[in-house]
């Protein structure tokens, strides 16, 4: 793995099976709390904060902006890390962030092939299926087959792109927005905007369904 694990994702994998490496983290974090170095309600919130709070949210607010800035979206489209940086989301030093838009010919996916390297600041910690071995190989040599996994049908035209992210290069997927969503607010946009949505396996939420 090397250099490439750049795996922020404690805690994420609690209902699957955890790797040696995991354990050994989650032996010794059990072995500081009890010695009162780390306080695990402190890590819990660290923790809580990726899935929830700075989650999928800052990626949902960036999508939504560009939904209704053309001028943000074209500076978006440019330079991911500069554009979000001027909404104040400032990713690690060192990561870039590039924004690849869905359109009616195109459907981007992200994948990371070698571990699972992911935007965790726009879209939170990765979800479990993102770094199993099924996702990350099928994702390349069958595209289609994973999206009709996830429940995703999209027209035979419609040609699909798989962007394999590194260390170095994280993808965001800026997907289309779905009809019947003119003069919505930034806020409401951003409420339809799903984790999957960013990274290719799904789409925004249809506008009136249930949330």
């Amino acid at each position: 793995m090397g250099g490439h694990d750049h795996d922020h994702s404690h805690g994420s994998q609690a209902h699957s099976e955890l790797s040696e490496m995991e354990l050994r983290v989650r032996a010794l974090e059990t072995v500081l709390s009890e010695k009162g170095y780390i306080d695990p309600a402190a890590l819990d919130a660290i923790v809580q904060a990726y899935e929830t709070r700075i989650g999928p949210h800052n990626g949902a607010q960036v999508v939504a902006k560009a939904w209704t800035d053309p001028a943000f979206k074209q500076a978006l489209l440019h330079d991911g890390t500069k554009a979000v940086g001027t909404l104040g989301h400032v990713g690690r030093v060192g990561d870039h962030l590039v924004v690849v838009e869905n359109t009616p010919q195109r459907h981007n996916m992200v994948v990371c092939t070698l571990c699972s390297c992911y935007p965790w600041e726009m879209l939170g910690l990765p979800p479990t299926w993102y770094k199993a071995a099924p996702y990350r190989s099928r994702a390349v040599k069958d595209p289609r087959g994973v999206l009709a996994d996830f429940g995703v049908t999209l027209p035979k035209e419609t040609e699909i792109r798989v962007w394999d992210s590194t260390a170095e290069t994280r993808f965001l997927v800026l997907p289309m927005r779905p009809a019947g969503t003119e003069g919505w607010s930034e806020q409401q946009l951003a409420e339809i905007v799903t984790r999957d949505s960013m990274i290719g396996t799904g789409l925004p939420k249809t506008p009136g369904a249930p949330s």
